[in-house]
């Protein structure tokens, strides 16, 4: 017998509360529920996540005093059933009458008054506990996160907070060896799909509804990828050209290096390497759906191994490990799990990568920096204390009509319907 798909979604958040990944704790929560039910989950764990610091504080108000920690995924529940509330289509009576069952599950039958009184009064009073949200929980951003983003980002604050807590678009990248983005669109409109092509990258399509890839023509055989639109465009920054030898420095799980072969298939070699050994797993399982071939290797980029290899590169990439605020609606868990004290600690781990990889940079080659970060501390701060320190770096324009100009790079910021935050910049190793 399944599980109630609700209880499952508040044990997710459970998890979550207590400072588990969404990655960790999602995947077995799925497998207790019926097929039929695992879109629910989805749908309502991804949602309560991506609205959880606005569902918290209005939990605040309706409870006379914070539930205890053991009772995490009665919290979890109630967050389920205001999201569903506020954010869903579900009729309300349908949403509460769930909701308050999904109870049984828990096995907390304490809880089944409570659950009901409190969405009912929701339901009730909900104008008013909306109107008494401060700013931050009021657009769903955790109170550091809301000050940094209206700080650094003040006339774009409202849309990236408006992006940040919606649902991602399905986007795919055409496979350059195998067909043209138009010829591609030609296939899925044959197919009944509808889709657009997207704006600033040339491979990039935009597909209207979410459906199973798989059944997308020609996926399985390496036609298209999924690839969000602001990462396909490393590729054509990186502008690798016949005979070079390219690194991928934290290329797990492949979507990058994969592209960069496509787009340039005369490669001498690509290596791919990731700190991540299980991670490396899913280059190697792209590479192989779309009949591609790179070195791959296990290795921390701050201190690079010796099964790299002793030529130096023409080109690196270096999609540094970031606070990820610029994709939190692909990974909303950020928005309990992550901390403004990591930020100075991520912005630490990206200048030992620089630092450490520079030396494998042939005088002359270009190393693009890339992260999927909105912070300045971790995108062009990081890049002017390289600069400073290494006087054989130079930065180089970035000439695009994207994004947005930043002091060293471009960044692109998370847009409702398009693509997700990253912000690049390019340098040139001079000797």
């Amino acid at each position: 017998m399944s599980f109630d798909a609700r209880a499952a979604a508040a044990l997710v958040l459970r998890d979550v509360l207590a400072g588990t990944s969404l990655a960790q704790s999602l995947p077995e929560r799925l497998r207790t529920v019926s097929d039929r039910d695992r879109p629910l989950v989805r749908q309502l764990v991804y949602g309560s996540l991506r609205m959880s610091p606005r569902l918290l504080a209005i939990l605040a108000q309706l409870l006379d005093k914070p539930l205890r920690d053991k009772d995490r995924d009665v919290t979890g529940l109630l967050m389920v059933g205001i999201y569903q509330l506020l954010d869903t289509r579900i009729p309300d009576h349908a949403a509460v009458a769930a909701t308050v069952d999904a109870i049984k599950a828990l096995k907390k039958p304490w809880a089944k008054g409570l659950t009901n009184a409190i969405l009912r009064r929701f339901l009730r009073e909900q104008d008013d506990l909306l109107a008494e949200l401060e700013p931050a929980a009021a657009t769903a951003q955790p109170q550091w996160l809301y000050n940094a983003v209206t700080a650094q980002w003040p006339a774009r604050a409202a849309d990236i907070f408006a992006a940040t807590s919606s649902q991602p678009p399905l986007t795919l990248r055409v496979n350059a060896q195998q067909s043209t983005r138009a010829e591609y669109l030609q296939q899925l409109a044959a197919t009944a799909h509808k889709a657009h092509a997207g704006d600033i990258s040339e491979h990039a399509i935009y597909l209207q509804d979410a459906v199973d890839v798989q059944a997308l023509p020609g996926f399985a055989k390496g036609a298209a990828s999924v690839q969000d639109e602001a990462a396909q465009v490393a590729a054509s920054l990186l502008d690798t050209q016949p005979g070079e030898r390219i690194l991928d420095a934290c290329a797990a799980p492949g979507g990058k290096a994969c592209h960069i072969i496509e787009r340039q298939p005369a490669l001498k070699e690509l290596v791919a390497m990731d700190s991540d050994a299980q991670r490396l797993k899913r280059v190697h399982e792209n590479l192989q759906r779309l009949s591609l071939s790179a070195t791959v290797i296990a290795g921390d980029a701050s201190k690079p191994p010796k099964a790299i290899g002793s030529a130096l590169f023409d080109r690196i990439l270096i999609d540094a490990p970031c606070s990820a605020t610029g994709v939190i609606r692909r990974y909303p868990d950020i928005l309990l799990l992550r901390r403004d004290s990591d930020i100075a600690q991520f912005a630490e781990q990206q200048r030992h990568i620089l630092a450490g990889l520079w030396p494998l940079l042939r005088p002359g080659g270009v190393l693009l920096y890339a992260t999927c970060s909105i912070l300045d501390e971790e995108n062009s701060a990081v890049i002017r204390h390289f600069l400073d320190s290494h006087q054989d770096a130079r930065l180089q324009p970035i000439n695009v009509a994207w994004g947005e100009p930043a002091a060293c790079g471009r960044q692109l910021l998370p847009t409702r319907g398009a693509h997700d935050g990253l912000f690049y910049s390019l340098l040139e190793k001079t000797t």
